[in-house]
């Protein structure tokens, strides 16, 4: 399993890329299993009244990734609320993914039109659950003129998960001055930028990763997403979008191993019977 360790605070440096073994659950006193932990209270985040653990367990990672996603754009808002991407158009590169998942539902929330790439119907009809107006199977046609036929001016914010796989594409819908926003390169494939296009369109490349955003970046996200959270924005399960997979704590290596294979749907750990 590979995990990314920071043992301070500070810049990129202080990120380190390693490789772990799963642990048998309980073999390691200092692991995340567990019923109890304690956190510093500003990372202890009340869940609205009525709003069930399911959501809360599905948020963390993913909303605040999609939330810093979809405000980084030159002319873009720094905050979201409803209203804040009124006349922006936001592809959300797999749309039935977790992050993609989060970026459909606040980027309608806060009033974009949301279109997300699919790899295949059953996730067509997830997508469309979360939000999306409009869903694009990236393997069938031409993707890119379908997008275009949506938003002729071009995308506006482009939330990628697979940068080097799907860059051709990106380019051929975003707008000049468009961002496109990248937490992720699924597929591994290298990235080849073409200088002049992007001199042309003013492209802004994006990279993301939360824990180098800064604390104020993360501190209006958690505030965004916990107003969405309040407006109902944010739902999960199948119905809406994310499907759960759920494991009791004692098969949490399970849980993970499910995270590696690439489950459609959001693994959550159930730490009480």
């Amino acid at each position: 399993m590979k995990a990314i360790v920071y043992r301070d605070n500070g810049g990129p440096d202080v990120l380190q890329l390693v490789e772990r073994d799963l642990t048998a659950p309980g073999a390691d006193e200092a692991g995340t299993a567990a019923e109890f932990t304690v956190v510093p209270a500003d990372q202890a985040v009340p869940l609205p009244d009525g709003v069930s653990f399911d959501v809360g367990a599905s948020l963390g990672v993913p909303a605040l990734t999609a939330h810093r996603a979809l405000t980084v754009a030159e002319d873009g808002p720094r905050r979201l609320h409803p209203g804040a991407l009124d006349g922006k158009v936001v592809l959300a590169a797999g749309g039935a993914g977790a992050v993609g998942h989060a970026v459909i539902q606040l980027a309608r929330w806060a009033g974009a039109t949301v279109i997300g790439t699919v790899s295949g119907p059953e996730k067509a009809k997830l997508a469309a659950a979360a939000g999306a107006h409009h869903t694009i199977n990236y393997r069938q046609g031409d993707p890119a003129a379908a997008i275009r036929a949506i938003a002729p001016d071009g995308v506006d914010i482009v939330a990628e998960v697979a940068l080097g796989a799907n860059l051709n594409l990106d380019l051929a819908v975003l707008r000049a001055r468009g961002t496109i926003a990248t937490y992720a390169n699924e597929g591994g494939r290298a990235v080849e930028l073409n200088v002049g296009q992007n001199m042309v369109l003013n492209t802004r490349l994006q990279f993301l990763v939360l824990y180098t955003a800064g604390p104020q970046a993360r501190a209006a996200a958690v505030e965004d997403v916990a107003a969405a959270v309040r407006d109902g924005a944010l739902p999960v399960g199948e119905e809406h979008g994310l499907p759960l997979l759920r494991f009791p704590l004692h098969r949490t290596a399970d849980a993970h191993r499910a995270v590696e294979a690439s489950v459609v749907g959001k693994v959550l750990v159930d730490v009480t019977p």
